[in-house]
Parts: C-alpha cells; structure tokens; sequence
C-alpha cells in the first residue's frame, strides 16, 4: 500500500492508503480529496487535478510532458512545484509523499 498525505490550502490533511495502481488524481477522487475535482477524467485537458508537491519529492514524481506544461502555464496559481496529479502514475515509490491543493479549486 502507497500512503499520500494530501493538505488542503488551509492546513486540513487527508491521508490515504492506496493500491500502488492509477494516477494521483485517482487516488484523492476515490477517498473524496477535497479540491481535486478532475473535470476531464484525467486526460489533461482541464487542470482541476492541481497539486503542489512537497520540494522533496520532486524528483519521484517524474517529470513534467509538453501537454502538462501547457495546462499548468494557464494556471495563476502556478508554481514551481506544480503538477497535475492526473499526470503522476501511483507507485510503491511514492510511499509518504506530501500534496498540496490550491486555493483556487476551492
């Protein structure tokens, strides 16, 4: 099992233990995640799957393609951490990691 805390932007955590199996996106729809709502299904077209994650797990989540660029570089609240969590696939190497959600998709 993979554990992932996700944060709201106002501190409120939410841990959930999955299947290392499907995306981040996934994972939080499947346990209601707050701010995640996925609109797109997790094809990459919409960004309402925006995630910052925690600096020190950058390096394990893969990097950024050319389509996950182009919708995060639409979003105000971009930052360097960005990622949609519809674009990192769930594996036993992301055991622990930390998400946060932005204050826009509340």
């Amino acid at each position: 099992m993979v554990n992932i805390l996700f944060i709201e932007h106002d501190g409120t955590e939410h841990p959930v233990e999955v299947e290392a199996e499907g995306s981040l996106m996934q994972a939080a729809v499947r346990n209601g995640v707050p701010g995640i709502d996925a609109d797109c299904g997790g094809s990459c077209s919409c960004a309402t799957c925006h995630v910052y994650i925690n600096q020190e797990w950058l390096p394990k989540v893969g990097t950024i393609a050319y389509n996950e660029e182009a919708m995060l570089s639409l979003s105000s609240d971009r930052k360097p951490n960005s990622r949609l969590s519809c674009q990192i696939p769930v594996t036993e190497e992301l055991d622990g990691l930390i998400v946060t959600t932005p204050e826009f998709q509340f």
